[in-house]
């Protein structure tokens, strides 16, 4: 990509070069350490190269495109048939099960309670043309470029797959008798296209292969946004090894990890959805078309709880005194973005038990006979999905867990677990099969950005190469993420619509739609595109693909609508140049403000500054210190004041907060203040 980068500007690079190769699947065995503020250990990686996958993605998107109202069978040499459940579990002859575990490095895949739950290069892009082509040029070698910042790697070496016991099943070539990086390749091959049917047998050796002996060390090279790897000959990514193994760890610095402290004041660390994503927690492929699955074993002291999105329910085994180790995986292919980690010492929240006997918001609806004519062959590449699985399509209330620092234990049996469950049936009743079959449900520190992660699209990445490396504009821009609306204008988009449309004909095609694109990427273009081409003639009321991007997506702010009525009428209220103290009085104690949701008091907040309602003060603390990410406007208004005593205010709340704060937060609110 014939393309320089300026380290200081604010566009955030995506690196990989996914045209060319694919991570299938990673293997990641960490330790976390909280004294140093460190997540070190190995990830290994499995890749499929060359033209297999492109064909496959082709014939998708193809297919997809002229099919989007009715299932279409794609890339897939049989339906999915095999749901993930929590009754399964990974088979007994797996061998990390039956060896003693007793130092640091080795690691613990085990499932023993049988819960299935359980130099430098310049930097650029273009820094060097090996990256842009796997094309066989003379002595030029193929490059492996993973997107990867904020990371030490210590080393890179090939996984000799073929030395672990019972991988010959996946040599299909008799005459590759001899152990070569041709076998080895053929191996992970076979291994990464195994049917849906056969996916806890494919973890399994995927554990295996991570755990086997190093086959020769890999030349890697690092700059700010990258790491590639070469081997010495291998000048296509057909010769370059299909299954590497990178040693590193995370820096304390590092922009995917926020190390803070829990309501309790209890030391915690999770992944923050930042412009960088999880690039500064392990080297991955970054752009959305780099669909992968993943294992991981992460270890912590013992007094902690490892959370992930996974799709089992993990619990902790015991390594040695004071150590645990907690196990999750996911079958279902996804960004590397939608990777989660967050350690601390959370408590699981249980529902008291109920001397009545009456359980009825734990126990599933009798679901409408006529919602669940779908169940059939899917278009999604394949994988284990609950689609195809008739009891998963019933199931409204899926198992659920939900954990909290100690302090709030009490605040979540009172409130929050009561509302899990009917909401978790509200989400079937419109949308269908849930996609996983648990849910985990985290109280995250007040410092957690919520405002989303860096996903490049169609207006705001920057020119593709032919090795699939790119840009999204302004990606870095701290101030980027508190002055665009894009979240909160796709939710009020989705509203309109369904006010435009009518909730029954708007929430039929809601149900039609996940349906149909479940586990695939999908464009703005094809949602609206689809929507349009579902409702009848005489409900479109002038509505088009192009008006909508005009008015929503290609326009700045959001377009009127009726938001919900106590936001509107305090946005009504804002629009007044002056008001009484009494009246805000008034308001507060008739509508209770003080102890609404987030955004309700982030406007009541906006009140109390807009006219020194000095005795609400409290109020905007309260909520600076507790709703940090949407507090960052709210500082704003405080120094433009001009009073003396909300600028007193303002740098008193932060100087109490700045630590904990997300760094993209603290930066824009620096610069506010001083």
């Amino acid at each position: 990509m014939d393309m320089q980068l300026d380290p200081a500007g604010d566009d955030l690079p995506l690196m990989a070069n996914t045209s060319h190769i694919l991570v299938k699947h990673y293997v990641l065995d960490l330790d976390v350490d909280f004294e140093s503020q460190v997540i070190e250990g190995t990830i290994v990686l499995f890749l499929e190269d060359g033209d297999r996958f492109k064909k496959q993605n082709r014939s998708v998107e193809e297919a997809c495109q002229s099919e989007s109202n009715k299932g279409c069978k794609l890339g897939m040499p049989e339906p999915c048939h095999v749901p993930v459940t929590n009754a399964m579990t990974f088979s007994s002859e797996m061998e990390y099960n039956d060896c003693a575990i007793c130092s640091k490095g080795e690691k613990d895949t085990s499932d023993k309670d049988g819960n299935h739950d359980n130099q430098e290069h310049a930097a650029g892009i273009s820094s060097s043309k090996r990256c842009c082509d796997t094309g066989n040029h003379g002595s030029e070698e193929f490059l492996l470029v993973l997107d990867c910042c904020d990371l030490s790697v210590l080393k890179v070496e090939e996984v000799d797959v073929a030395a672990v016991p019972g991988m010959e099943k996946f040599t299909r070539s008799p005459e590759l008798t001899v152990v070569s990086e041709e076998l080895r390749n053929q191996i992970v091959r076979e291994l990464v296209t195994l049917p849906a049917n056969r996916w806890r047998e494919q973890l399994d050796y995927y554990a295996r292969c991570s755990q086997a002996a190093g086959c020769g060390e890999l030349l890697f090279d690092t700059d700010t946004w990258s790491l590639q790897i070469r081997k010495t000959g291998a000048q296509t990514a057909t010769d370059f090894p299909h299954a590497i193994r990178i040693w590193y760890k995370t820096k304390p610095e590092g922009r995917s990890v926020t190390w803070t402290s829990d309501q309790s004041g209890r030391p915690c660390v999770y992944t923050v959805g930042s412009p960088v994503n999880n690039r500064a927690l392990f080297p991955c492929q970054e752009p959305p078309v780099a669909m992968s699955t993943w294992q991981a074993t992460v270890r912590a002291a013992a007094s902690f709880v490892v959370l992930m999105s996974g799709e089992n329910s993990a619990k902790p085994t015991q390594l040695w005194e004071g150590c645990s180790s907690w196990y999750y995986y996911v079958t279902m292919p996804m960004p590397a973005s939608t990777f989660t980690i967050a350690v601390g010492c959370w408590t699981e929240v249980k529902m008291e038990p109920c001397s009545s006997g009456d359980s009825a918001t734990e126990t599933p609806f009798s679901p409408p006979e006529a919602d669940f004519r779908h169940v059939g062959v899917c278009s999604h590449m394949e994988y284990p999905c609950r689609f195809q699985n008739a009891s998963a399509t019933t199931q409204q209330i899926i198992p659920h867990r939900v954990f909290a620092p100690v302090c709030l234990t009490g605040a979540c049996q009172e409130t929050l677990l009561q509302l899990i469950p009917p909401c978790l049936s509200a989400a079937h009743s419109v949308l269908g099969t849930h996609p996983f079959s648990r849910l985990d449900v985290l109280i995250v520190p007040a410092n957690f950005p919520s405002l989303g992660m860096a996903r490049p699209n169609k207006d705001k990445t920057g020119h593709t190469s032919d090795s699939g490396a790119s840009v999204i504009k302004h990606g870095l821009n701290p101030e980027k993420s508190f002055m665009q609306v894009h979240y909160l204008k796709g939710y009020f988009l989705l509203r309109f619509l369904a006010e435009r449309l009518g909730d029954e004909t708007y929430f039929s095609f809601l149900r039609k739609f996940v349906h149909a694109f479940h586990g695939q990427l999908i464009l703005s273009q094809d949602f609206l595109q689809m929507l349009l081409e579902n409702i009848p003639e005489e409900k479109r009321l002038e509505l088009s693909v192009e008006n909508i991007y005009q008015d929503w997506l290609e326009s700045s702010g959001i377009p009127k609508l009726l938001p919900d009525q106590l936001v509107l009428l305090l946005e009504h209220l804002l629009e007044q140049k002056t008001l009484s103290h009494r009246t805000l009085q008034s308001l507060q104690r008739t509508y209770h403000l003080q102890d609404q949701d987030a955004e309700v008091r982030h406007r009541w907040c906006e009140l109390i500054v807009k006219h020194k309602f000095t005795k609400a003060y409290e109020s905007v603390e309260r909520f600076l210190q507790e709703d940090q990410a949407m507090g960052v406007y709210l500082y704003g208004e405080l120094m433009v004041s001009e009073d003396a005593r909300q600028q007193q205010l303002a740098r008193r709340c932060f100087e109490r907060t700045r630590e904990q704060m997300d760094r993209s937060s603290a930066q824009v609110v620096a610069d506010m203040l001083f």
